[in-house]
């Protein structure tokens, strides 16, 4: 991706080196975010999660900060990517008519604090819809080349565009709704809409690719990575290396091949009114 010299966003809140004690989330759409980020990855939510009250994502005890030329670079390439997302979606919504309300990125080291409570390291990327903030450790970045095998600065751009989908979903009401239809339905329903709300999110990360690449963003191969990302993280793949068998009623995010083909569509259409994933019958 073509990011140096390009605006980065002042939008950022670098909370790394910074130590946290305590506390957690009380329920409602924040925590399934989390939970489903959760189960993504594989983990155990209960050790992300504690019940109890949600304490000031400000207070707590911080330690010095640390970091080395890799990380800041890595920061100023977020800030790039935060940036151009800002761009996109501010036209977006300007030309429907509305305003869009900036999300603030939060960086972290080990564990974090946000309005939907407390996290580790191990829950992955993840946006709060209670503050707003999309919450990413730099140990995930490593995680996408070592683990979900998925290198190059695209698949990382991918996932923050990913978490910038889900926040469009927040301002549209999106979240909301399925929020509400998944506490009246079964556990295979509420599986199936998280499936959709996730779905819809790689859709809008490609609709975010589509106008990146208009304005020469791009470079060769860059898609190619960020389909490979969608595609590592696909439910039916970390199944099937966790446990050795896929389970599909019990998947949260959708299949590498559904996860990758609503990305492309995004990308292709650049039509936000082509990403309704709740109104087809298999999404």
């Amino acid at each position: 991706m073509r990011w140096r010299g390009e605006r980065q966003s002042e939008n950022i809140e670098d909370r790394r080196g910074m130590s946290r004690g305590g506390i957690a989330i009380g329920g409602g759409l924040g925590s399934i975010v989390i939970i489903i980020i959760a189960l993504l990855l594989g983990a155990d939510p209960r050790q992300f999660i504690q019940q109890g009250p949600v304490d000031d994502p400000g207070a707590g005890t911080q330690t010095a900060r640390s970091t080395n030329p890799a990380d800041d670079e890595t920061k100023q390439f977020v800030s790039v990517v935060l940036a151009s997302t800002e761009d996109v979606w501010t036209d977006i919504f300007r030309q429907a008519g509305r305003q869009y309300r900036k999300p603030t990125l939060v960086l972290f080291t080990d564990q974090v604090r946000s309005a939907c409570g407390q996290a580790g390291t191990s829950v992955g990327p993840f946006y709060c819809p209670g503050d707003e903030k999309l919450y990413l450790d730099f140990a995930f970045v490593q995680d996408l080349q070592s683990r979900f095998r998925a290198p190059g600065d695209f698949a990382q751009a991918y996932v923050i565009a990913h978490e910038v989908g889900h926040h469009v979903q927040n301002l549209l009401g999106t979240m909301e709704r399925v929020n509400a239809a998944q506490g009246q339905r079964g556990e295979a329903e509420a599986n199936d809409l998280s499936v959709r709300l996730e779905l819809q999110a790689d859709f809008l990360a490609g609709v975010w690719a589509h106008y990146a690449q208009q304005k020469g963003l791009l470079e060769q191969g860059d898609i190619e990575e960020a389909l490979a990302a969608a595609s590592a993280v696909g439910d039916d793949r970390l199944q099937r290396e966790s446990q050795g068998y896929v389970v599909p009623d019990s998947f949260t995010h959708g299949s590498s091949e559904q996860r990758s083909r609503w990305f492309r569509k995004g990308l292709e259409t650049g039509d936000i009114r082509q990403g309704d994933t709740f109104s087809v019958r298999t999404p």
